[in-house]
């Protein structure tokens, strides 16, 4: 009965514009992007060591993935990698996951760090978070928010109200992906941050606006926790899980917590990106001097008249490029990507475009 705080790492999706090498059976998660040899949730659960002990983290992740998550983050006991039977957005998985921290420690505080994020300054981040916990002490739900660099279109926004006695925000409003214009207008007011799908409150908290806002979902999960370490789990899992509504967190329980006052936003300027798509990432790692990017072994790359570009590079044969302005090459064993750098956002239709051709075992 400690109140003690549990980081949960939801570990989920495919990462269809970081194809391809972010695959169905291999997400981007589990790969090292950021130019060391540390995968990304490595890299995540890195950070939360100063928030909390690796026997209090818990992982939710899909099937397809749980071996490997294990290898990958052997500190973690394998009671706390929760392993969902399939797809359900991020509503069922960190309220499963609320559901089973209560069940150990009644008083808990819980934060969700998805599992593919990227965080530069590590101590400021931890610094953000020791504030949420603070404001979630009295029952808030908690975002944490980025304070923007420029006008984004690729975040949702949260638009924030007063200030709190923690130095936290009052959430009036979340905000879809807005047009540019509209982005600009947001930054300019100096209102708003981008929402990192980051959060922090108490289990209990979370919980009883489950109960109050999807009680379908919440009857569902308390049916599972009875079960969680009976050996009918895998049974009441499999005709349960099916029948949970497929939601998000925001659109599910925080947009209609801000309403109700409910909800506080810290922003925070700690280096983060969500590793979205390959032109994201070539701006997020160190540039030669003329502007090109390796991930992986830079011997494996020759240039001759080439800048701006992204490349990465297999580990059988040399990549070359003449003459290119801003693209992208990813070489991978069984597939090759090349686009322009303004379109790595658009990689996702050639996934949906091999899965309709019935390659889906390259996806």
């Amino acid at each position: 009965m400690s109140g003690a705080f549990y980081p949960v790492i939801p570990a989920g999706g495919s990462g269809t514009r970081l194809w391809p090498l972010s695959r169905a059976g291999h997400p981007k998660f589990l790969h090292p992007l950021t130019g060391g040899d540390r995968t990304l949730i490595q890299e995540t659960m890195d950070r939360l060591r100063s928030l909390s002990l690796p026997g209090d983290t818990f992982v939710v992740t899909g099937a397809a993935h749980a071996a490997a998550v294990a290898r990958q983050l052997p500190e973690v006991p394998a009671s706390n990698i929760v392993v969902e039977p399939g797809p359900k957005e991020s509503g069922p998985a960190i309220a499963l996951a609320a559901a089973l921290i209560q069940r150990r420690d009644p008083d808990a505080v819980m934060g969700s760090f998805a599992a593919d994020h990227v965080v530069r300054d590590v101590r400021s981040f931890v610094s953000t978070v020791k504030t949420a916990i603070k404001t979630a002490a009295d029952h808030k739900l908690v975002c944490i928010g980025i304070t923007p660099t420029h006008p984004e279109t690729g975040y949702g926004y949260i638009r924030c109200g007063d200030y709190l006695p923690t130095g936290a925000r009052e959430v009036l409003e979340f905000k879809e992906k807005p047009t540019a214009d509209v982005a600009k207008q947001y930054v300019d007011s100096g209102e708003y941050v981008w929402n990192a799908g980051m959060f922090v409150w108490r289990v209990d908290a979370l919980l009883a606006e489950v109960e109050r806002q999807l009680p379908d979902l919440y009857s569902g999960l308390m049916k599972i926790c009875e079960s969680w370490d009976l050996p009918r789990r895998d049974e009441v899992l499999a005709e349960v899980w099916p029948r949970l509504p497929k939601i998000s967190i925001d659109h599910g329980i925080m947009e209609d917590a801000a309403a109700r006052e409910q909800v506080a936003v810290v922003p925070g300027g700690f280096g983060w990106n969500d590793l979205g798509d390959w032109d994201t990432l070539g701006a997020v790692l160190e540039a030669d001097a003329d502007g090109n990017v390796v991930v992986g072994s830079a011997d494996r790359i020759i240039t001759v008249d080439t800048t701006g570009s992204m490349v990465v590079p297999s580990a059988s044969r040399t990549v070359a490029l003449l003459g290119m302005r801003d693209v992208v090459v990813v070489d991978t064993p069984d597939a090759l990507l090349v686009c322009p750098r303004d379109r790595a956002q658009e990689v996702k239709k050639l996934v949906e475009a091999l899965r309709n051709k019935g390659a889906s075992n390259l996806c």
